[in-house]
Order: structure tokens, then sequence, then C-alpha cells
């Protein structure tokens, strides 16, 4: 329905099923270039991602928004055994593309990619016995799941998918933007990137949906400049657009506990740093962490 009034994402991309917002390939080539080199990943979020999936004794990993595969070739790297989903196989291709290029390392043999979708998740993907040690869902892609039923139905069964890959002892680790400071004042928190180190030169613009003057959705406008692909050539400024469901704190917490039957640990974090309600700092992420109990 919203689709019918506002256009919520790039020209050419499918608006049925769970929206792939990067069907045209545009996006995804754009957003490639974006992140950066796959080795581009700040320093800060690296060694923290890395140490808490130690910490937790992971071995089994999960990206199950995996992209152009960012994360797991970072986790593949540090030796990690990584399965990574995406329902985007415009995204999945850049991955699909690196683990046949790396082939003769033995992690990259070995990793599983498959094109899956949150909602059918059980049926897309097996289980290996109780579970995964690890699942993650990273760089605000959960908050790619609009809510077009407008009863966030589709965000519970999602998240009720997500939660039963984990095995009891294992974590989840997935976030979301500071949507309650947009939502306040109609514009992300001031600061860099907390998971990328592009170098590119861009911009992006805010937009808030109001429907029956609740928050629907959250548009940003991301411009690019690609750099040319021939010597003397000038750059390119690449426009694309994402939209996003608007997770307010409290409400996502809520959902998840649910997802888990109240059975897990919960924390959060704002941009990696333990979050105080109400604290001076305003964090353009929040991380959350949640273990299963048995």
């Amino acid at each position: 329905m919203v689709d019918s009034v506002y256009r919520t994402r790039s020209l050419g991309v499918a608006a049925e099923g769970l929206p792939d917002q990067y069907a045209d390939g545009r996006a995804a080539r754009v957003w490639q270039l974006y992140i950066g080199d796959t080795r581009g990943r700040t320093a800060e979020y690296r060694s923290w991602l890395l140490a808490l999936l130690r910490q937790h004794r992971c071995r089994s990993v999960l990206d199950v928004a995996c992209g152009t595969g960012v994360d797991s070739i970072m986790l593949l790297e540090e030796g990690f055994q990584v399965t990574s989903v995406d329902a985007s196989d415009k995204m999945l291709k850049y991955a699909l593309k690196e683990r046949w290029e790396r082939r003769k390392e033995e992690p990259f043999d070995r990793w599983v990619i498959e094109e899956a979708n949150w909602l059918t998740l059980e049926k897309d993907l097996e289980k290996p016995g109780d579970g995964f040690d690890a699942v993650i869902c990273l760089g605000n892609s959960f908050a790619h799941l609009p809510d077009f039923k407008g009863d966030q139905s589709d965000h519970k069964l999602a998240l009720r998918n997500i939660a039963s890959m984990v095995r009891p002892g294992g974590v989840l680790v997935i976030d979301h933007r500071n949507y309650d400071h947009i939502l306040a004042t109609g514009c992300a928190p001031p600061g860099k990137n907390i998971y990328y180190k592009s170098d590119l030169t861009k911009d992006i613009t805010t937009s808030v949906l109001l429907v029956n003057n609740k928050a629907h959705m959250v548009t940003l406008d991301y411009t690019v400049q690609v750099p040319p692909t021939e010597v003397g050539a000038a750059p390119e400024l690449s426009t694309f657009r994402l939209s996003y469901y608007p997770h307010r704190l409290e409400a996502f917490t809520a959902l998840l506990k649910c997802a888990f039957q109240g059975k897990c640990q919960h924390s959060v974090l704002g941009d990696f740093q333990p979050y105080i309600p109400g604290q001076a700092h305003v964090p353009c992420y929040f991380i959350h962490v949640v273990k299963k109990t048995a």
C-alpha cells in the first residue's frame, strides 16, 4: 500500500515478497563501493566483534544478512566457520565471486553461501544440530524488512526464525540505527559510520514517512561519488534510495525477548560501548547481544 503513494526504493526494484531493495543491481554495485574494501572495516568494529565471539567461544557463525560478504570474509580470515545467507542475489554474487577467487584457501572452500528469506528461513537453510554458536545481523540490515501489514507480524516471524538458528548458549548479535533520535530530530546522529571506512565523498538525506500519524518508514537517499573507470574521466555521482522500518530501542528489545520466548540474556550497546539511557553521547547505532539460555 505504501508503494502506491510513496517511492520507497530505487526504480526497478521488486516489491513483492520480502523486498530485495538491491534487485536492480545498481544499489548493490554502488553499495560495494560505498562500504569500501572488504578489509576496510573500522578497527573498533573488527576488534569488538572478534572479541565478543571469542568471549562466547563461538566457532560456527551464521551471517544472516551477509550482503556482499564483507563481514563473512572478515570472519573466515579469522578462522571461523561461516555460513552466509541473504535475500538479494545481486548482493550475493559479490560473495560468490570472492569464494570462487579464493577457493584454494580452505576456509573459503568450505564457505557455505545460500539465498534465503528471513520469513522462510527454517525452510531455506538447514540448521546444523542444535544451531549455530552465533548469528549476526549487522549494518542496520534487519530494518530493511518493512511492515506493510501494519502489525509487525513479519518482524516477529523473521526474528523467531533467526532466533531458532541460535543454539542454546549461543548468541545473536543484531543492530539498528538510532531511530529514536532520527524520529525525534528528523536526522541521523552526527558522526562517521561505525562500520565502514569508505573514503568516497557521499551525502545521505533522511526522510520520514508517517502513516496515520505513526512513523512507518525512514528512507535514506545516498549520493556516492563513484571513481572513474578510465584515466582522465570525471567521477560519476550515483544516487540510490533505501528504505527502513524505524525500530525504536525499547520496542525492538521487546520483539527480541519475545522471539526467544524470554529464555535469553539481553544487553544493549551504543556504538560498541555499554549504553545507559539518557547518557550524553548519542549513539548512531544500537547493538543488541542476546544469549539464548537453556
